[in-house]
C-alpha cells in the first residue's frame, strides 16, 4: 500500500535521506528521479509514476491515497517530459554515396552469408501490404535520432523519461512532413506495464500523427507476446529511442538480399562492422527496413519494470522474456558506426509482424533457410537528445 505518506515532507527531503530512499524503492525509480519530481509541483508530482490530474489534488493535500495497485489504471495520457527543456546536441555523419556503401556491405555480408546481393535503386513502396509502413520512401533530410538511453531503464525505471515524439521530431526536423521508424521502449502508461516499441509514424505539416507502431508487451501466467497498435493519439515513448527521420520522399536506397548464414555475426552486427572496418573513425550511419522473410529470430521483450536493481548483463538477461519469432518479421532501426562522443547505441532494431510477434532483434535461429530483405538509407546527421549524465554500457545488446 502507498497511502499514508507525506508527499510534501519527501519533496522538501534530500535525494539521499531515508525517506526518499524508502519512496524510491517502492515507486521502482531512482532516489534522484523520485525527489525531483515530487519536489518541483504538486500538481504534477505524477509525471514519474504516470499518475493523472484526476488524482493531483489528494497530492496536493499531503497525503498520497491509498490506491495500491490500482494505480496503473488512473496514468495520464498527458504525462511527459517538457521538450522545450531537453539537451539536444547535433553532429554531422560521414555520408559516402551509395555506390560505394554498396560495395562496402556487399564484402561485409558475403562472409558471413552464402548468397548475398547489394545494389542501389529505387525504394518499393514501403507502404504496400508486405512492409506495412506508413510512408513511401526513406528519402529527404535523413537523419539518426537518440533519446533518453538505458541507463534510465537500469538499475532502476526513471518513470518521469516519457518523451513526445511529435514534439521533439519537429524540432529537429523542421517545417514538412516527418516520417520516422525505429526501436524504443514503449509508452508504459497505455499498457500498465514496460514494453517495447516499434515505431512507425507520420507527422503532417499541421503536426497530425499517423501512427502505425506497436507495442510489445509480456502477458499473463504463460508470459504471452501480445502485439498492439499505438493509437494516433499517442505520441508518446518511455526512456529510450533510436529512429531514423526523413519526409519519407521516393528516392534511391541501398537494396540488400542475404540469404542461409554461415558465420556467427547477425545481418544488422555484420553491416555495421563491415562499415566500421571500412571508415574506421569517419562515423557512418544508416536506418530503414529488413524483412525476415524466412526462418525465425531469437527477440527479447521486456518484462515489466524491474523492482530490484538490475547492474550487470547477465541479469538484463535474466529480467527480459526470450521468444524464437517466425518470420515474417519486419524490422526497424538505426545503425552507426562509432558512439561519435554522443553514448550512441550502435544498433537497435524492433520488428513487428502481422500476427501476434514483436520484439528487440538479436539474431536469426534458423541459419540454413534463413532470409533477409533490407532497405536502408544513409543518414547526413545524428541527433543527441537528453543524454544521460550518469552512464553505463548495461543492456545494449
Amino acid at each position: 500500500m502507498r497511502g499514508n505518506v507525506n508527499y510534501r515532507t519527501a519533496g522538501k527531503a534530500k535525494p539521499n535521506s531515508k525517506l526518499v530512499k524508502m519512496l524510491a524503492v517502492r515507486w521502482g525509480c531512482s532516489t534522484v528521479a523520485f525527489a525531483s519530481i515530487v519536489r518541483t509541483d504538486h500538481k504534477h508530482i505524477a509525471v514519474g509514476f504516470g499518475f493523472g490530474r484526476a488524482i493531483s489534488k489528494a497530492f496536493t493535500a499531503g497525503a498520497a491515497p491509498g490506491i495500491g495497485n490500482n494505480k496503473r489504471h488512473i496514468m495520464s495520457s498527458q504525462s511527459q517530459l517538457n521538450t522545450s527543456q531537453l539537451r539536444f546536441e547535433e553532429k554531422p555523419l560521414h555520408v559516402p554515396a551509395l555506390e560505394e556503401l554498396q560495395n562496402v556491405i556487399q564484402g561485409a555480408l558475403a562472409k558471413n552469408f552464402k548468397t548475398v546481393s547489394v545494389s542501389v535503386g529505387a525504394c518499393p513502396d514501403l507502404k504496400a501490404a508486405q512492409y506495412g509502413l506508413v510512408e513511401s520512401g526513406l528519402g529527404g533530410k535523413p537523419t539518426l535520432l537518440e533519446v533518453g538511453g538505458p541507463p534510465f531503464l537500469l538499475p532502476l525505471v526513471q518513470r518521469d523519461k516519457l518523451y513526445n515524439i511529435t514534439e521533439i521530431t519537429r524540432q529537429i526536423q523542421g517545417p514538412g512532413k516527418i516520417f520516422a521508424v525505429g526501436a524504443g521502449a514503449g509508452p508504459y502508461p497505455i499498457r500498465n506495464s514496460n514494453c517495447e516499441g516499434i515505431y512507425n509514424l507520420s507527422v503532417s505539416e499541421k503536426d497530425v500523427l499517423t501512427n502505425g507502431s506497436y507495442t510489445a508487451t509480456v502477458r499473463g501466467e504463460h508470459e504471452e507476446c501480445v502485439l498492439e497498435r499505438i493509437p494516433n493519439s499517442e505520441p508518446r515513448c518511455a526512456l529510450l529511442l533510436n529512429l531514423y527521420l526523413s519526409r519519407g520522399e521516393a528516392g534511391n536506397v541501398l537494396k540488400i538480399s542475404a540469404k542461409q548464414r554461415k558465420g556467427e555475426q547477425n545481418f544488422i552486427e555484420c553491416i555495421r562492422k563491415g562499415l566500421e572496418d571500412h571508415y574506421g573513425d569517419q562515423v557512418v550511419g544508416l536506418g530503414g527496413i529488413f524483412v525476415i522473410k524466412k526462418g525465425a529470430a531469437h527477440q527479447h521483450v521486456m518484462r515489466d519494470f524491474s523492482k530490484t536493481p538490475i547492474h550487470t548483463d547477465e541479469e538484463v538477461n535474466q529480467w527480459l522474456k526470450f521468444y524464437e519469432m517466425p518470420a515474417q518479421l519486419n524490422a526497424l532501426g538505426t545503425l552507426v558506426t562509432k558512439e561519435h562522443d554522443l553514448d550512441l547505441r550502435l544498433q537497435h532494431f524492433h520488428s513487428f509482424s502481422f500476427s501476434n510477434w514483436g520484439g528487440h532483434y538479436h539474431y536469426d535461429t534458423t541459419p540454413d533457410i534463413v532470409e533477409y530483405e533490407a532497405y536502408l538509407n544513409v543518414a547526413e546527421r545524428v541527433v543527441r537528445v537528453d543524454k544521460p549524465v550518469a552512464t553505463h554500457k548495461v543492456g545494449r545488446d
